[in-house]
């Protein structure tokens, strides 16, 4: 039996990353929300790893909070260790990672959720989405006959959507941790017009850490000081709590995996799903890269309250048996007991290719699409969409324009784009090498670029706002500083010069023309600067990555300007691009389905040339004269 539960603004189906980011979002604006999740104990459930950050995602994170996110605060709170990774390479790629305590994770972000203004949080399983008679989203309808009339939906389903896990010729209906799918909604979107397709993912087995014999093992300690994922926390009160290890697979490892092959659902063609390419099973790995004699294993824990250990990039989906056989032939893994089996899991999702840049869909108005829903992978790709998912749906039911980031203004508008434009053949992760602004998007710079936005939508409150505009304050006096003061030649500053292996000075030289060289620092030269400020490591970083790299900076940002133009010249919605002459029927097609938003857009779109691009060009000035 059906019954009205009420009317509300915003609905959200799944409480993982990208649903609790979008729940925050949209009731810090405003809006009465609710936040529906099959299970109240695995709200923002970390099944894959126990880590958020890494290279490009730690970017997403600082983002994030940023933008007035939670992940970061929520990170920062929950880490037992931390480590910044690339720090031999340029602060482009630099990218924070934090092992979790997955457990407290998860009930930290329960407790925001619950404690959180305009936002109720319920479990249910949602089963049929409604839409009105001009197609749009307006309600939902959970398994127990309760009717939820919104004027927004945000799908943020994760993995959880006809669900099902792989184990060996093992299979059966089921979300990740053994929990219950949604077995009903993939129906109903079906109906709404959605076309669903199966993506596949995995996870490693969990061991019982005293049956580990860690002796002899690689330690891989945490970062100190430690760096946090939030702008806002203080580093002074952060400490690492445990130590993670690393050990290898070997030849005995692979021949397992090879003689056990045909028991794969994998290479049997049970699977149908399209895995992660940037993160395979540990079978994959043996047959796509035959010629590696072993590959690295992290051996982390889940938490501080449990002896459950991940085996880090050993996800598989061969029978138990054999899953036992290949990890007691690691070393260290000799005799480890499995608490939980590894598994591959296959679910539904959608091609990204069918949502606006706004991340709603533009079949369906009103409804959204967020996480692994979207078809991407991990975490902070999830929560990131979760966040503009719920701020441009709030946005809309108060009757405001969407925001869209740009490709050279965040990694989300990397992310995005990617996504919307280009769409993905499998399992979407971020990484650096997807920007061609890498050097100005960089991790420390992120709230510079974003949090007057953020303070703009509604998500930074006034205090922070300020506390980030001191911050500005001081970057900018000190880069004045240093570009003025003179450092005069010196027995003792020459010394440190040659034993850097710079050339000494001769005469008086600019603070920052030395900064720049590649030998020194910013710290390093601090005994030969006595006027120097006390000032934050936050902004002693800001200064002398902006010095050092100051002209690579000013080319990216000719780069962008160049495209500028571009990406400012929007394209009508409603074109019809088939009355168009000159453009290929390619473009045509493509055109039609993604409708780019401007001219940047489209010129991103596989299958569109240059020569199409000009030819739009052309289109939109005649279009501005009123010719036809």
């Amino acid at each position: 039996m059906r019954y009205d539960a009420g009317s509300i603004d915003i609905a959200i189906v799944g409480a993982g990353h990208a649903g609790v980011e979008a729940a925050l979002a949209a009731a810090r604006l405003g809006c009465e929300t609710i936040l529906f999740t099959l299970s109240l104990d695995a709200v923002a459930n970390m099944p894959c790893n126990p880590s958020i950050g890494g290279t490009a995602k730690g970017h997403l994170v600082r983002e994030i909070d940023a933008l007035g996110g939670e992940m970061g605060r929520a990170a920062d709170a929950n880490f037992l260790q931390s480590r910044m990774l690339n720090r031999g390479k340029g602060p482009a790629v630099h990218s924070l990672r934090a092992q979790i305590d997955r457990p407290a994770y998860t009930r930290y972000m329960k407790h925001k959720l619950e404690l959180t203004p305009h936002l109720t949080l319920k479990q249910a399983e949602i089963v049929e989405l409604l839409t009105d008679a001009d197609g749009q989203a307006c309600g939902v309808v959970t398994a127990l006959g309760a009717v939820y009339h919104a004027k927004a939906v945000i799908l943020a389903t994760g993995t959880y959507l006809k669900g099902k896990i792989y184990v060996g010729d093992v299979t059966y209906a089921a979300g990740p941790d053994n929990q219950r799918p949604a077995e009903q909604l993939s129906g109903s979107l079906r109906q709404a017009g959605l076309a669903l397709r199966r993506f596949k993912t995995g996870t490693p087995a969990r061991v019982k850490r005293g049956s580990i014999d860690f002796t002899g093992l690689e330690v891989q300690p945490g970062d100190e000081p430690v760096t946090p994922f939030s702008f806002e926390t203080d580093p002074a009160g952060l400490f690492n709590r445990t130590v993670c290890h690393v050990t290898y697979t070997n030849e005995e490892t692979h021949r397992v995996i090879r003689e056990n092959l045909q028991y794969s659902p994998l290479y049997s063609g049970k699977i149908e799903g399209v895995g992660p390419r940037y993160c395979p099973s540990i079978e994959d790995k043996v047959v796509k890269f035959p010629d590696k004699d072993r590959h690295q294993i992290f051996i982390e824990p889940m938490g501080e309250d449990t002896e459950e250990m991940y085996i880090q990039g050993m996800s598989s989906s061969l029978p138990e048996q054999v899953q036992l056989a290949l990890y007691h032939t690691v070393k260290g893994l000799e005799k480890a007991e499995f608490m939980r089996n590894a598994y591959a899991i296959e679910y539904d999702c959608i091609d990204p290719t069918d949502l606006k840049p706004t991340l709603e869909f533009r079949s369906v108005p009103h409804l959204y699409g967020a996480g692994q829903f979207n078809g991407t992978s991990g975490y902070e790709e999830a929560a990131a969409q979760g966040l503009i998912a719920g701020i441009n749906a709030a946005r809309q039911v108060q009757g405001k324009e969407g925001i869209v980031l740009r490709r050279d203004q965040a990694y989300i508008g990397t992310l995005i784009d990617d996504l919307v434009t280009k769409g993905c053949s499998d399992p979407y992760r971020m990484m650096t090498s997807r920007s061609e602004y890498r050097l100005l998007l960089r991790q420390d710079n992120a709230d510079a670029r974003l949090t007057p936005l953020g303070h703009e939508i509604g998500l930074i409150s006034d205090e922070r706002y300020q506390r980030f505009l001191e911050k500005q304050r001081l970057i900018d006096g000190e880069l004045r500083r240093v570009k003025g003061v003179s450092v005069a030649p010196g027995e003792e500053l020459n010394r440190l010069l040659v034993s850097h292996e710079t050339a000494p000075l001769t005469t008086g030289a600019k603070l920052a023309d030395l900064i720049r060289r590649p030998q020194l620092g910013y710290e390093m030269l601090a005994p030969f600067d006595p006027g120097r400020p006390d000032l934050p490591a936050a902004v002693r970083e800001e200064v002398e990555v902006a010095i050092k790299y100051e002209g690579y900076i000013k080319k990216q940002l000719d780069q962008v300007a160049r495209m500028e133009r571009l990406e400012n010249t929007r394209l009508p919605e409603d074109t019809d691009y088939t009355a168009i002459r000159g453009l290929r029927l390619e473009a045509v097609e493509k055109l039609c389905r993604i409708r780019p938003r401007s001219l940047g857009q489209a010129s991103r779109i596989s299958g569109v040339s240059p020569a199409d691009i000009s030819v739009l060009l052309i289109w939109l000035e005649q279009q501005g004269r009123g010719e036809r």
